[in-house]
């Protein structure tokens, strides 16, 4: 699982936050730090909003606290 989160995000948190409590591990891509990286999210979702959570096949953007 990639968890694609910035600086400052307060469902950015809440996603981390919520995996490492249920156990899940995962990649963090913080594009606050790696730029570069943003042009990924954009083609995976044809935006730049955040978190976005990669799961296999499964992209989801945003978080709902996990329900």
């Amino acid at each position: 699982m990639i968890i694609y989160t910035k600086n400052g995000c307060p469902y950015c948190e809440a996603a981390k936050k919520h995996f490492k409590a249920q156990g899940i591990d995962f990649e963090e891509v913080n594009l606050s730090v790696h730029k570069e990286r943003i042009e990924e999210i954009k083609k995976l979702t044809k935006g730049t909003k955040v978190p976005v959570i990669v799961n296999q096949d499964k992209i989801e953007v945003g978080f709902n606290g996990g329900g």
